[in-house]
């Protein structure tokens, strides 16, 4: 029996999460968010509210799911703060069911400053990130210059790990960006207040997670971005600055790997990006435009609007076989509803082996191959069974099944909870 789940973006991000998390909630006792920061953005629906999640687990909305954030998570305690008081005033109050990890890493003021210094640079290599500190304050975990929840609640260790962090980015700002210094002494009674309002959520994950293992509980592991923005796997240097596939849970968390039960991993019916980098599919004409359109595609965090293509089966199959995925979800299935022709990239034409690519996934000079499948006329959307669906909709679903060689367990039909088709459950 499935004790635990974990829970994969398998594309570029953005591929529907959220909705995911919703549907399983009823089954769970746990939910863990082991990476990233609040560069992530999961869009939930709750009593006819939207509300956004960028650092909480989006589990968070159901009243009997404990939820933690792993030590493997960089986290903004302005943004954290925010975000709580958000979540509060749509679900009531979360306290008791929110417990922080004392080793996740702390974004501080000059972690944010450097990010948009460096991203509004002419010099540098513009990457597209949100401008929110994630890639500097991972910067300093992997430098051992990290100020860690833990250090908030030790004065002298707190303002002497301030002072060095302070002497090291105040050079960088004069010097390089001809830039204003931040001020350590507010910086230290900043981070003061700030320890004390954060004082109920800190806590032990491991140990709380080990008990719950002990005690047979359900746990979902909840990933932020996508396994193609993995900063040792992704299409690097686009990337994000987390481990954003499975192998980022057992260190996120402070879990063994083995503790996984089963991995479910989620795609679009298409494909979109954010921000700079390759994307062997990305349409430029009217059907990119329709594909945004009808998709709503637009960042929940950046707000920026999504980049469009035709699903990369070359890539989902790649991401798929990393992240031991045992099962599928597909979404926006309904976003290709009326079309007459629907395309699925399923090789590459390139100078370099398959092999090759995949090692890399730099993606330059590369040309996608494509399948074309005849559209459907009748509508996916709301559709609750696979047996309800087209039959030009079924075979668009088996190829990727085919193509992918791991059963596709669940289709999103629309935006609400009950527009989900389920062909094997896997809670």
């Amino acid at each position: 029996m499935t004790k635990t789940i974990s829970l994969l973006g398998l594309q570029w991000g953005d591929e529907g999460k959220g909705k995911v998390v919703d549907h399983l909630a009823k089954d769970l006792d746990a939910a863990i968010r082991y990476q990233g920061g609040h560069n992530a953005g999961h869009t939930l629906i709750v009593d006819g509210k939207k509300i956004v999640f960028h650092l909480l687990p989006s589990a968070i909305c159901h009243d009997d799911i404990h939820c933690y954030i792993g030590r493997g998570v960089v986290v903004s305690l302005d943004a954290l703060f925010e975000e709580i008081e958000e979540a509060q005033e749509v679900i009531g109050n979360i306290e008791d069911r929110l417990t922080i990890s004392s080793a996740c890493s702390l974004i501080q003021p000059y972690h944010v400053k450097l990010d948009q210094l460096r991203e509004g640079s002419k010099k540098l290599t513009k990457i597209g990130t949100t401008g929110r500190g994630i890639g500097t304050a991972y910067e300093d975990r992997v430098g051992r210059r990290s100020i860690r929840v833990a250090d908030l609640y030790n004065e002298n260790k707190l303002k002497g790990r301030l002072e060095e962090a302070l002497d090291f980015y105040n050079s960088i700002f004069i010097h390089s960006f001809n830039s204003e210094e931040i001020d350590l002494n507010e910086l230290f009674e900043k981070n003061l207040k700030q320890a004390e309002k954060l004082k109920p959520y800190v806590g032990n994950v491991i140990q709380e997670v080990r008990d719950l293992k002990e005690a047979d509980k359900k746990i979902l592991f909840e990933g932020a971005q996508g396994a193609l923005l993995d900063v040792s796997l992704g299409t690097y240097p686009y990337v994000t600055s987390s481990n954003s596939s499975v192998g980022g849970i057992a260190s996120g968390i402070g879990i063994s790997p083995t503790n996984i039960d089963f991995s479910l991993g989620i795609a679009k019916a298409y494909t979109t990006r954010v921000g700079e980098g390759p994307f062997p599919t990305e349409l430029f004409d009217d059907m990119g435009t329709y594909l945004a359109e009808k998709g709503g595609e637009v960042g929940a965090t950046t707000g920026r609007p999504r980049r469009c293509g035709w699903l990369d089966a070359f890539l989902l199959s790649h991401t798929v076989q990393l992240n031991g995925i045992d099962g599928l979800c597909i979404t926006k299935i309904d976003v290709l509803d009326g079309l007459e022709t629907i395309k699925i990239c399923t090789d590459y034409s390139s100078d370099l082996s398959k092999a090759e690519i995949l090692e890399t996934l730099t993606l330059e000079g590369i040309e996608p191959i494509y399948t074309e499948f005849k559209g459907w006329e009748e509508p996916t959307a709301g559709k609750q069974s696979f047996e309800e669906l087209n039959d030009m909709a079924k075979e668009f679903i088996l190829n990727i099944e085919d193509l992918c060689k791991v059963p596709v367990i669940m289709i999103s039909t629309g935006p609400k909870r009950e527009d989900t088709i389920i062909r094997e459950y896997p809670l």
